[in-house]
C-alpha cells in the first residue's frame, strides 16, 4: 500500500497531480522535522549528551516549525484545505524557522573562535546546533516555496485518512517527550543548567 493511499490524497478528475503532492507535502514535512528531532534523542539517550538551554530552545523551535504543516493536516478534518489555509500554515513555518535560526546562529557564534571544541560531539563534522541552523534555513526555504505555490498546491476537498492521523500522533508524541525530557533535566529549578550533566529531577532521590 502506498503512502498516498494511506494519507488519502484527493483523487478526482478535477484534482491535478500538484494538488495531490500539495496534500502529501505537509505530512512529509512534519515527519521530516520529527526525524531531525530524533537525532537529538540519539545523542541524549544513547550517547548521554544532555541538551543545554539553547539546544532545548532549538528543539522547541523545530516543534513550532512543524506546527504550521500539522495545522494544515488537521484542517483536513473539515474536508477541505483552501489556498488561505495552505499559505497560512506554511507562512507560520517561515516565521518560526527564521526566528529559530537566530537561536542556532547564536550558539554557532558562541563556539566559532579558533580552538573552541564546541558543545558535545559532532555528526559528519558539524555539531547539532550547526545542523539545526541548516535545517531551519532549509525549512524556511521549502515552506516559502510551498506558500508561494499555494494556488497550485492547495488540495481543496480532501478526506482525513489514517496516515494523517498517524502523522499527527507522532508529532504529538514528540511534543510530549520533549516536555518530559525538559522537565526531567530541569527538575523543580527555575532554570536549566548551562552545561547539564544529568537530570536534576532525579537528584531529589539521591
Amino acid at each position: 500500500m502506498s503512502i498516498t493511499s494511506i494519507v488519502v490524497v484527493p483523487r478526482t478528475e478535477n484534482v491535478s497531480l500538484w494538488r495531490r503532492i500539495g496534500f502529501l507535502l505537509p505530512h512529509l514535512y512534519v515527519v521530516g522535522m520529527c526525524a531531525v528531532m530524533s537525532g537529538g534523542y540519539i545523542f541524549q539517550f544513547a550517547k548521554w549528551e544532555y541538551p543545554c538551554p539553547l539546544c532545548m530552545i532549538q528543539r522547541m523551535g523545530m516543534m513550532l516549525v512543524a506546527m504550521g504543516p500539522a495545522w494544515i493536516i488537521a484542517k483536513a478534518r473539515d474536508g477541505q484545505i483552501t489556498r488561505g489555509d495552505y499559505a497560512t500554515g506554511f507562512g507560520l513555518t517561515v516565521v518560526t524557522a527564521l526566528l529559530s535560526a537566530i537561536v542556532s546562529g547564536r550558539q554557532v557564534l558562541l563556539h566559532i573562535p579558533l580552538g573552541d571544541p564546541g558543545y558535545d560531539s559532532a555528526f559528519l563534522g558539524l555539531h547539532l546546533y550547526t545542523w539545526a541552523l541548516v535545517t531551519f534555513y532549509l525549512a524556511a526555504l521549502v515552506a516559502g516555496a510551498a506558500g508561494m505555490a499555494s494556488t497550485e498546491l492547495a488540495p481543496g476537498q480532501v478526506r482525513f485518512g489514517t496516515g494523517s492521523s498517524i502523522v499527527l500522533w507522532i508529532f504529538a508524541a514528540f511534543i510530549a517527550t520533549n516536555l518530559i525530557s525538559c522537565f526531567a533535566e530541569e527538575g523543580f529549578h527555575w532554570l536549566l543548567p548551562s552545561d547539564p550533566d544529568g537530570y536534576q529531577l532525579f537528584s531529589i532521590f539521591g
